[in-house]
């Protein structure tokens, strides 16, 4: 079965200098779409993918990453949206390039959906009560 994943990795000094996206084209067959980079030599790295493949290999490819030392997390646990701060006064519907946020016809609240999301991070520049939050 094909899937598309938004991952995070984050790379340990060690590993910066490493063909790990490489590896996760030609040894697991997947395709990729670099949603966000931040890599240097002798530093942390950081990458936001999109991969797509089949799930087995998708699978085969987060065990490796694993092994390898790269700490991998699903992008929707660093996207976060504070309830208590949002006023639902849909900034971010109009902004969002992926439609992520929406607004509930019958209620008037928007919605997000953290799977949409690509961290491209307008949200939070839009957001007059800052109620979006980044982690990563």
């Amino acid at each position: 079965m094909a899937v598309s994943r938004r991952v995070v990795l984050r790379f340990p000094r060690s590993l910066v200098d490493q063909p790990i996206v490489s590896k996760l084209i030609r040894d697991y067959n997947l395709d990729f779409n670099i949603l966000k980079a931040s890599v240097s030599p002798r530093e942390e790295g950081l990458l936001v993918l999109e991969l797509m493949g089949q799930s087995k290999d998708f699978d085969k490819a987060m065990a490796y990453l694993t092994e390898a030392g790269v700490v991998t997390q699903p992008l929707s646990r660093d996207i976060r949206r504070n309830e208590q701060r949002c006023t639902d006064c849909g900034a971010c519907v109009v902004m969002c390039p992926t439609g992520a946020f929406e607004v509930d016809e019958v209620t008037r609240k928007v919605l997000f959906e953290d799977t949409k999301c690509i961290a491209c991070e307008l949200c939070l520049l839009t957001c007059p009560p800052r109620a979006m939050e980044l982690t990563f």
